[in-house]
Formats: structure tokens, C-alpha cells, sequence
């Protein structure tokens, strides 16, 4: 079987990445479409991914580039003649909608990173509306595959399937205190962390915080340290796609709000050698699939998340984890507090929430999953 998969950057998605490095040792002849050379090139190739330099992200900003990608990507389909076309990203998946609106034979698969898009009622809509009857997506938490369901799609079009991790290189030991020793604090000091690139508010889906809640988390902290006085937290990830601006308001906030608390590491390769020094992981997103929650619970680390998309799925409240509502740091804060008072406690559901990551979210058996979802695509044919 050969597929062809969308991608719109080759600097992230290693989420995608890792699944097509599975599919390709399962025998699927893989390409990807990627829009430049970035890091991530030499990465696909070396895992046997034929790679296609290939701008099909559709652009809000810029519609009129839309008739130019479309002309590459068809050209690109003619030349690989692909089973399936496997797209992971909104606007790749629009682009490709667009540009093969007559091929009805060729089947297309959107599998939905997360449900930002669905949570606004024109985004849905149009993202459903531009579906043909060879359109199928793979849900890959269970909030996308309940928005799809109430949306009205056929659900024997909507797949499911987590987008896997290499649950080997977090289910490990920790390595406790190189973290401290980088920063320099006292092995007894209070630790929260955080892990994840700085978005900017999507100001078109009128955001006024960043969707990663990174303003929210210092808020937390800053009510926190009235209970837990020589708290700290520690902020893994930089700047996303060039918001330098964002990442700098960011650090401004924190020193703002919690002078001489917060610690910024900016992008890390070793992020589970950092993770053995956190006392708690906190996910505050306010919207995600399972974000960083699947990396914290199997590196044993007791976590908090919010309440929102593919976070319920891994996070069961008092048994692997806290959940608390998004944008509300009052909340969050009473968790980190109850956390860190009762370490046993954490340490327990975090144990339990590990159990539960290794049973669902290991990469070689969701790319088993996806394989099997093709194979039934496929059968039926395009329409």
C-alpha cells in the first residue's frame, strides 16, 4: 500500500513522524508532503519516508496562494499515485479538499490533531462542509470523535485512534536532580513544570491568553505560594513558529506576578532528564488533544491538567491525575497545593496514570491501528 501524507511543518508534528516511521516498518510504501527542508527532513528519510518538498497548508491569511498549491499537490499525486492520501493538519486538509475535489476515487483521510478547529461553529462547519464522500477522519482523542458525532457525520466515517508516543524513551527511571543543579535549587525546593511550546492567542477565535495557559499557570502560582511559600516553576519550550514577542510578554508576566519564582529553559532534545525533578506537571490548555499529559504520567510524574479535549482520557480525577477547569487559576492553584501536601497520594494516581498510557498510547500499536484503518478505507472504495 502506498500513502501519501500532508504535513504543513518540518519543524513539528515528531507525532506524525513517529507514526509514519511505524507504518513504514509495517510495509506501507510512506511519502510525506513537507513544505522545506527543515529539521525534520533528514529524519523522515532516514526511516525510509520519501519525502516531497511541498507548501499545501492553506493560508487565511494569503487565500491566493491557494490555486498555485493546489496545481503542486495535484502534480504531486499524479507522480506518486498514492492508495490513500493521509492528511494531519486542518489547513493541509482543506488544501487537499480543494485541489482534488474530482478524484472521488481516491480516498482521504483526515487525522484530527486536536478539536480547536471544532470548537468553533464556522470552523466545523466549513472543515464538514468541504468533506466529499471519499473524505473519512481518524478522531485521536474522544472530544474530537463526539464533536464529529454531533455534527451530524456518518460514524462509521470517523475513525479513532490516539497519535501514539515512544512510551520507551519516557517509561524510564528518572534522573533526579539534574534539573535542580542546572537552576540551582535545593533538592527539597518545590518544583511545578511545564512543558510546552509558547502559542500566541489565536486572536481570530478571540483569544486574549495564549491556548497553552502558560499566563494561567503563573496566576496559579502567585495564589499558590500563600500555602507553599519557597514554591517554584519551571517553563520547558520556547517560542512557536517564530512568536519571539509572545515569549517575551510571557517572561515579562511572570516576573510581573511571581518575582524570582519562575525559571524559562526554552527548547530542550532532554526533556525526560528534566521531568524527574518536577514534584508536579501541570497541563493548562484550553484547548488540546492529550498534549503533554501521555509524557508526564509515563515518566511517573504526578499531573494536573484542564478539563478540556484528550485530557479526560488519560486523566481519570483522583485516580491518575487532577483535572481542573480551564482559565480558572484559583482551581489550579488548590490542586498544585493538594499535590504537594499529599506526595504519596500524587505518587500513586501518577503510577496508575502510567499504567494507563502504556496500555493505550504506545506509537507501534496506534500505527497498527491506523494500518487497519486503511485497509477498510481502501475496501470500500473512493465513494
Amino acid at each position: 500500500m502506498k500513502v501519501l501524507h500532508l504535513m504543513k511543518t518540518s519543524v513539528g508534528g515528531t507525532w506524525a513522524l513517529r507514526q509514519m516511521r511505524e507504518l513504514a516498518r509495517l510495509g506501507v510504501e510512506v511519502h510525506v508532503a513537507l513544505p522545506d527542508r527543515g529539521p525534520l527532513w533528514e529524519a523522515y528519510r532516514r526511516h525510509g519516508i520519501r519525502a516531497h518538498e511541498l507548501q499545501n497548508d492553506f493560508s487565511l491569511k494569503k487565500p491566493w496562494l491557494l490555486p498555485g498549491r493546489s496545481c503542486a499537490l495535484r502534480r504531486l499525486v499524479d507522480s506518486v499515485r498514492p492508495d490513500l492520501i493521509h492528511s494531519h493538519f486542518v489547513g493541509t486538509t482543506l488544501t487537499m479538499r480543494l485541489a482534488l475535489r474530482t478524484a472521488l476515487q481516491l480516498p482521504r483521510i483526515f487525522q484530527v490533531p486536536g478539536p480547536l478547529h471544532l470548537e468553533q461553529a464556522l470552523f466545523r462547519g466549513t472543515e464538514i462542509a468541504l468533506a466529499q464522500p471519499n473524505d473519512t477522519w481518524i478522531a485521536t482523542c474522544s472530544a474530537t470523535r463526539d464533536h464529529y458525532l454531533r455534527a451530524g457525520v456518518d460514524p462509521r466515517r470517523v475513525f479513532f485512534s490516539y497519535y501514539g508516543t515512544d512510551t520507551g524513551l519516557f517509561a524510564r527511571t528518572k534522573a533526579l536532580g539534574r534539573l535542580r543543579r542546572e537552576i540551582g535549587l535545593p533538592l527539597r525546593t518545590p518544583i511545578v513544570g511545564m512543558v510546552a511550546y509558547m502559542y500566541p492567542p489565536k486572536r481570530i477565535m478571540g483569544r486574549t491568553r495564549g491556548i497553552k495557559g502558560h499566563e494561567d499557570l503563573i496566576d496559579a502560582v502567585a495564589i499558590a505560594m500563600e500555602k507553599v511559600p519557597d514554591l517554584k516553576v519551571v517553563f520547558v519550550g520556547g517560542a512557536w513558529d517564530g512568536a519571539i514577542a509572545y515569549e517575551k510578554a510571557i517572561r515579562r508576566y511572570a516576573e510581573q506576578k511571581i518575582p524570582g519564582r519562575a525559571y524559562f529553559l526554552g527548547t530542550r532534545s532532554d526533556v525526560p532528564e528534566l521531568y524527574g525533578d518536577f514534584d508536579v506537571a501541570v497541563h493548562p490548555s484550553h484547548s488540546e488533544n492529550l498534549g503533554g499529559a501521555a509524557e508526564s504520567l509515563l515518566m511517573g510524574v504526578p499531573t494536573i491538567a484542564t478539563n478540556v479535549g484528550g485530557f479526560p482520557d488519560l486523566i481519570i480525577p483522583e485516580k491518575t491525575g487532577c483535572l481542573v477547569p480551564p482559565r480558572q487559576p484559583e482551581a489550579l492553584a488548590r490542586a498544585i497545593v493538594r499535590m504537594l501536601r499529599n506526595p504519596e497520594r500524587a505518587r500513586a494516581m501518577a503510577a496508575a496514570g502510567k499504567r494507563r498510557v502504556l496500555s493505550t498510547c504506545d506509537v507501534a500499536t496506534t500505527a497498527a491501528q491506523v494500518l487497519s484503518i486503511y485497509i477498510q478505507v481502501t475496501a470500500r472504495g473512493g465513494t
